[in-house]
């Protein structure tokens, strides 16, 4: 059996589906990946665990050309390369490919589209609705075989308006190993060997855009340093807003307690090792970071979206504020700042609450959506299919 999974970016494939990758090799499938090649941009990730990697130049602004020539090669690539399954993700990836695979789907290549957070949900601009709603139907209910949806919400409407198979499942997976596998005697050298013994460390991790809004955690820091001057704020990532959080953090005089950490594939140190996990982000599917804080039980400051909505219950595994004002985040951060008892409250009950969304739980949930295909292999195998 062969499976192609598809993505944007090849760094979508290392951090959201190694999991998806092991469960199928464990079954003695071979697993190639199309996606544009941006891992000089991620120090440390290597797309080494898969048998062929293709090379596609897909955009992910739908106006750009590249995505024409990502459909041709696409589409070479899926009619010669006679997939089971053609697995796809992210919107761009996701449109183009499910394109690129309609002539595959005619000889029996399945094809799966994994949605990481539909842009149309309850409270979502209108402008949503209107234009990514009908998009996300038409090419459901007309060019694929899954719909899987990785939140709640998404999981309810898709079933109820798209005419095709759709399937839920807890995230992406949240590494146990690694996450698991830090000690206390590891955590408390890391502290000392970067001063974070110093500090009251707080840690947010995400790509630097303006969705993940890393502007606001700034502001909140500001008011958050007057009553507590030893607090540092890590800001784990790399994007295209960098320079201008640069910017600001040197304009506020915050520089000393906001550090910029770039990209990191060692964020299990950093998780352990911080106090408090915020996010501040305007949208969100399901969020890897804050199941990754919530595994190794450290209470979170979250946004108000539907992603962080999903995995947090407010005043019980952690904070979601009504607003995300620089105050709102201030104060709520300041409250957990001051209350160790409350701090470790949140997170011993969100260790409990997002064991479901475990690397473990996940490749359960993945191999009972792939049982068809593997029925279709065997099928094949035997003559019996068609």
């Amino acid at each position: 059996m062969k499976v192609l999974l598809v993505a944007t970016v090849q760094s979508h494939i290392c951090q959201f589906h190694k999991p998806l990758v092991n469960m199928l090799h464990e079954h003695g499938v071979e697993v190639h990946v199309a996606a544009r090649n941006n891992l000089a941009e991620k120090n440390g990730l290597a797309l080494d665990f898969v048998e062929k990697v293709f090379d596609i130049p897909f955009a992910r602004s739908p106006k750009s050309k590249n995505n024409i020539i990502a459909y041709k090669q696409l589409k070479k690539i899926i009619d010669e390369g006679h997939y089971d399954v053609v697995h796809c993700n992210t919107p761009m990836g996701g449109i183009v490919t499910r394109l690129a695979a309609r002539n595959a789907r005619k000889h029996g290549t399945k094809v799966y589209y994994t949605a990481h957070g539909f842009h149309f949900y309850k409270g979502a601009p209108k402008k949503n609705w209107i234009v990514f709603y009908p998009i996300e139907k038409f090419f459901a209910d007309h060019f694929t075989d899954k719909v899987i949806t990785i939140t709640k919400e998404d999981y309810r409407l898709a079933s109820k308006k798209f005419n095709t198979i759709v399937e839920h499942m807890h995230g992406v997976g949240v590494n146990e190993e690694k996450y698991l596998s830090v000690t206390p005697v590891e955590t408390k050298k890391f502290r000392q060997e970067n001063k974070f013994d110093e500090h009251f460390v707080i840690l947010c991790t995400g790509e630097l855009n303006k969705n993940k809004n890393q502007q606001v955690l700034v502001q909140a820091m500001e008011e958050v340093v007057k009553k507590c001057p030893n607090v540092l704020l890590l800001l784990a990532g790399n994007g295209p807003e960098e320079m201008n959080l640069k910017d600001q953090i040197e304009e506020a005089g915050l520089s000393a307690c906001i550090q910029l950490l770039g990209y990191h594939t060692d964020l299990e140190k950093y998780v352990n090792a911080s106090d408090l996990v915020v996010s501040a982000s305007k949208r969100e599917g399901l969020p890897l970071n804050i199941m990754e804080a919530m595994l190794c039980g450290k209470a979170v400051v979250a946004s108000n979206n539907r992603g962080h909505r999903e995995l947090i219950e407010n005043s019980v595994t952690g904070t979601v504020v009504a607003e995300c004002s620089p105050n709102q985040i201030a104060e709520a951060t300041l409250e957990l700042i001051e209350d160790s008892g409350k701090r470790k409250k949140y997170g011993d009950a969100a260790k409990k609450t997002i064991q479901p969304y475990t690397s473990k739980n996940i490749t359960k949930e993945l191999q009972s959506i792939y049982a068809v295909s593997y029925t279709h292999l065997r099928a094949h195998e035997t003559g019996a299919y068609l």
